[in-house]
């Protein structure tokens, strides 16, 4: 077998194996406790790592349950270093964030608190489902 064809099978190989992600971007808020009751569950407590999501996302509550990972890309206002580097946290839609939304994703303080700078208050993220 010739050397092209042994790396076209090499090539064909590694992009099988690599899996294409996607990133939506969008601005992050947070809200403070307690977390329930909420749209999705009533008062049964989904934990800390939370979140609502706007219109966008909410698809007449079939977000509910959802799970993104969410990563501070940069600061939607001028708070300096709203991020913290390399952090990215799992949260799971549990509510609805009523219009006017400040966010595409309306993140419990607890999971905002991991990926940025409570004082920002409004972040850029990037975030997958």
């Amino acid at each position: 077998m010739g050397i092209e064809m042994r790396i076209l099978m090499m090539v064909g190989l590694v992009l099988c194996l690599t899996t294409v992600v996607h990133a939506a971007q969008g601005n992050a808020v947070y809200y403070k406790p307690p977390y329930t009751p909420s749209a999705c569950f009533g008062n049964r407590n989904m934990g800390r790592m939370v979140a609502g999501v706007s219109k966008e996302l909410w698809n007449d509550k079939k977000a509910c349950g959802r799970k993104y990972k969410v990563r501070c890309i940069g600061g939607a206002n001028e708070a300096p270093h709203p991020c913290h580097k390399g952090k990215s946290v799992v949260v799971t839609v549990v509510d609805f964030c009523q219009p006017p939304c400040n966010g595409i994703l309306n993140l419990s303080q607890d999971a905002f608190d991991v990926i940025a700078d409570r004082d920002a208050g409004k972040v850029r993220v990037e975030y997958t489902q």
